[in-house]
């Protein structure tokens, strides 16, 4: 048995899959690094030439106050909103064009500025916000409010200096079904033969397609099993969210029949980069296990919208895990990942992809090489009914990511039929105990769901 000490040598202060989390909550003085930001002061005479109406505005000297002051928009209560991702932020213009994003009542100094913010909540790896595009007056686009003036005020002015970037966000206010984010897009997986030695330029989020145990002559060295309930509850967690979430595996090992057990599973209710709440979470899983006589025998990470694939990242935080849950003992124990893909349109149907994967320390003669991620061949036990425990979980999972920007729209269209609650139930029915009684349970779940919002 895995005690509380030993549980916690499998911590979440390792590497983490996927991104670097969102930047605090900023108020831009000075603009940005966007060519389109907002200007503080004096600095908007800097960005005027001579012509016509006293002086000719470049596009960045086109701000909310030369708005407000010529009166194409006027300030107001919740008059802008930004939809991304499925996600809707409203804000108040006020009267020195400043943004007060209505939910925290933060301020920001331009659109470029609350935009970059609220996209960095849904998805942390986006660098810029496009303001003028991606802001919306009273439902139409700020950039449309630019042109405006440049056709009332300098009509001669070059009308592309106010339609830049316009674009760029357009496929990312589609719904869910529509959207596939350029990152995931550019992920294409590289074979591990190409990888050779560490490189420190190469992109930590690079992903390696998976090698089979016999293309490296060597056999499984454990079998594995796993019940459905823990899919189930696996599953439900990485489809409440677009970020990543990450989760701990409970079952038994057994030495004599090198028959590693995967019976619960224990999803980390924090942010991943949360590294104030990540010790409680952590010592409550912990006690979780010890009251159920479970050992820790793995970790699984959601890649949202990405292949189930590991990256080079996910390769070392698994062999860490490997060898911290080996300890200092000399008898051999596995642990087990696991990365889930829930809402990647490379996946067949409306299943998940879940790929149980294992890392191989890389050749001796060759130390510095990544190690060799293997695919696991994993028996799946359906179990008999859904426990209390995993309906436990998953209300408390509905109550954590409640209200979260990040939450995923349940009403969406995931493809012209059907909606992204319907892709869910079609996953998680693949995981669906003997018992059908559980159907009557999932819909008081999927009821509370509806209710998120």
């Amino acid at each position: 048995m895995v005690g509380a000490t030993q549980c916690k040598d499998l911590t979440m202060d390792v590497p983490r899959p996927g991104s670097e989390p969102p930047s605090s909550p900023q108020l831009l003085e000075e603009g940005g690094e966007e060519e389109d930001e907002e200007l503080s002061g004096g600095e908007e005479s800097d960005l005027r030439v001579s012509s016509g109406r006293g002086s000719l505005l470049t596009r960045r000297g086109i701000t909310l106050r030369v708005l407000l002051k010529d009166g194409l928009v006027e300030p107001g209560d919740g008059v802008l909103s930004i939809h991304y991702l499925g996600k809707k932020f409203v804000g108040d213009l006020l009267c020195d064009g400043k943004i007060r994003w209505v939910e925290t009542g933060q301020i920001f100094n331009s659109p470029s500025a609350w935009a970059t913010h609220c996209k960095r909540l849904v998805n942390p790896a986006k660098k810029s916000g496009c303001g003028w595009a991606s802001v919306r007056y009273r439902g139409q686009k700020l950039v449309q409010y630019k042109t405006s003036w440049l056709h009332k005020y300098q009509p001669s002015a070059d009308l592309n200096l106010a339609s830049e970037g316009e674009d760029e966000d357009e496929d990312e206010e589609e719904d869910l079904s529509l959207i596939q984010r350029r990152g995931d897009r550019d992920r294409v997986p590289v074979r591990y033969c190409n990888l050779g030695m560490r490189d420190a330029a190469r992109d930590p989020h690079t992903l390696v397609e998976l090698s089979a145990f016999s293309a490296i002559n060597r056999f499984q060295p454990f079998n594995v099993a796993v019940s459905s309930n823990v899919l189930l509850l696996m599953d439900f967690h990485c489809h409440l969210t677009t970020s990543e979430v990450v989760g701990y595996l409970g079952g038994r090992w057994d030495t004599n029949t090198q028959l590693l057990t995967v019976l619960r599973a224990f999803p980390c209710r924090t942010r991943l980069a949360d590294r104030d709440a990540a010790p409680a979470v952590e010592e409550e899983i912990c006690q979780n296990l010890f009251m159920r006589g479970l050992s820790l025998v793995g970790w699984y990470h959601s890649h949202p919208r990405g292949p189930a694939l590991p990256s080079l990242q996910d390769i070392d935080s698994q062999m860490d895990h490997q060898l911290r849950l080996q300890g200092s003992s000399n008898g051999f124990q596995p642990c087990l990942g696991i990365i889930c893909g829930p809402y990647y349109h490379g996946n067949q149907g409306v299943a998940s992809t879940i790929t149980p994967f294992w890392v191989v320390p890389p050749p001796e003669q060759r130390p510095n090489d990544y190690g060799i991620p293997v695919a696991v061949e994993v028996t799946y036990v359906q179990d008999n009914f859904l426990t209390s425990d995993v309906l436990n979980e998953m209300m408390l999972l509905v109550d954590f990511y409640r209200g979260a920007p990040d939450l995923v729209q349940f009403s969406q269209h995931w493809n012209p039929d059907s909606s992204v609650m319907d892709k869910i139930k079609g996953s998680l029915s693949g995981h669906a105990p003997k018992d059908q009684a559980y159907v009557q349970i999932l819909e008081h779940v999927y009821s509370q769901l509806s209710g998120t919002h």
